[in-house]
C-alpha cells in the first residue's frame, strides 16, 4: 500500500508539525502531542478538550478554535492519548472556570481521561465530563463497552464550543453537551477497509462486491455484510437505522461525514438521498453539514448522524466558528 509519509514511527510528529506550519493561530506541542488554540486560557470562559487516536482527521485538532475546542490531544493511530496529555491540555485552557472533557465512548478513552480528569483536579482545575456515545449499530463491540461514539462528537464540539465561547458556566456547557449526545444518533456504512501506516495492509477482509453495515471508526464490525447496494438504498438503511433509535419530534441537525476515501462528488450524492429519506418519513432537516469530518484513514464509505435541535441548539450551531476544519460567521 502507497502512503504519503516517511516512516509509521513519525507519521504523528510529522502531521503535527505541518499542523503548526499550516495554522499559526495554533500553538502546537510536537513532543507532548497537544493542540491549543493560540490564545488560551481565554479570561472568564470555560476551557473544551477532547482528543482520541490519530486517523480521524480533522477530529479533533482540526476543531480548535474559537467556537469549539480550546485543546485536543492526539494519540498514535488508533489509540487513546495518555493522561498526562490531556492533563496539559486542561491546565493551558483553565482560566479558573473550568474544563469540559469531551469523550468518545472507546475504553481507552474513557479510562485515560478518567485518569486526566483526577490529575487536573488535583492541581486545582474543575473538570467535567461528557460521554459521546451515539453509534446505533452495535452495543459492546469492539474497542467499547456500551455504544460507539463517533459522528455525534462533531455536534458536542460545535454546540458546547459555542455555548462556552458566549460565556456560560461549566455547569450550562455541560448540560448543552449532555442534551446534544441524548438527541444525536449515527449509523456508518463501510465500502472497503481502512490501512493503518503501521500495517500497510487493510485492517479488514472486505470483498469488492461487499459492504459492511454499522461499521465502526476503527472498522470495527458493524451489523451485517451484503452486496454492493446502491446510494439511495445505503441511505433508506442508514437512516431508517438512526430514527428507529432516535423518534424525533423536532427538526434535525443532519451530518453526511465521509468516513476519509470518499470524494465528494459521492458524499453530495448520498446527502440528496439522505434528505429524500428523512423527507419520505416526514423529518424536517433544519441545517444539512457534508464532507469528511470524523475520517478512518482512507476507508471508503460515510456515516450520517442526526441530532434534534430545539431553536437553542440551532442558535449555537450557527454561531460563529473558526478551526481548520470548520468555519463560519467570523
Amino acid at each position: 500500500m502507497k502512503m504519503l509519509i516517511n516512516v509509521p514511527e513519525t507519521v504523528v510528529a510529522d502531521a503535527l508539525r505541518g499542523m503548526a506550519a499550516a495554522h499559526p493561530e495554533l500553538t502546537v506541542d510536537v513532543e507532548n502531542r497537544v493542540v491549543v488554540r493560540r490564545d488560551a486560557p481565554v479570561a472568564d470562559k470555560v476551557g473544551l478538550v477532547s482528543g482520541g487516536g490519530s486517523g480521524h482527521e480533522p477530529l479533533h485538532g482540526g476543531f480548535v478554535g474559537p467556537g469549539m475546542l480550546d485543546a485536543a490531544c492526539p494519540g498514535e493511530v488508533f489509540t487513546s492519548p495518555v493522561p498526562d496529555q490531556m492533563a496539559r491540555a486542561a491546565a493551558a485552557v483553565d482560566s479558573g472556570r473550568g474544563v469540559l472533557f469531551v469523550v468518545k465512548n472507546y475504553t481507552g478513552d474513557v479510562l485515560n481521561f478518567d485518569m486526566a480528569a483526577e490529575l487536573a483536579e488535583d492541581e486545582g482545575v474543575q473538570v467535567a465530563r461528557v460521554l459521546v456515545d451515539d453509534d446505533v449499530a452495535v452495543v459492546d463491540s469492539t474497542y467499547t463497552a456500551g455504544r460507539r461514539g463517533t459522528g455525534a462528537t462533531l455536534f458536542v464540539e460545535k454546540l458546547a464550543g459555542a455555548a462556552a465561547e458566549a460565556g456560560a458556566p461549566l455547569e450550562r456547557v455541560e448540560a448543552v453537551a449532555r442534551q446534544v449526545v441524548e438527541s444525536s444518533r449515527s449509523f456508518g456504512v463501510a465500502l472497503s477497509a481502512c490501512t493503518t501506516p503501521a500495517r500497510g495492509v487493510p485492517t479488514f477482509d472486505l470483498p469488492s462486491g461487499e459492504l459492511e453495515l454499522g461499521v465502526g471508526i476503527h472498522g470495527e464490525p458493524g451489523r451485517e455484510r451484503r452486496g454492493m447496494m446502491t446510494s439511495g438504498e445505503i441511505a433508506d438503511t442508514a437512516v431508517d437505522a438512526v430514527l428507529d433509535d432516535l423518534r424525533p419530534d423536532r427538526p434535525v441537525l443532519a451530518l453526511v461525514n465521509g468516513m476519509g476515501g470518499t470524494p465528494l462528488l459521492e458524499l453530495y450524492g448520498f446527502a440528496a438521498e439522505v434528505h429524500r429519506v428523512l423527507g419520505e418519513r416526514r423529518v424536517a432537516v433544519a441545517r444539512t453539514l457534508v464532507g469528511s469530518y470524523v475520517t478512518s484513514l482512507d476507508m471508503a464509505g460515510c456515516s450520517v448522524t442526526l441530532c434534534q435541535a430545539d431553536e437553542e441548539l440551532l442558535r449555537l450551531w450557527d454561531a460563529p466558528v473558526r478551526t481548520p476544519a470548520l468555519r463560519w460567521g467570523m
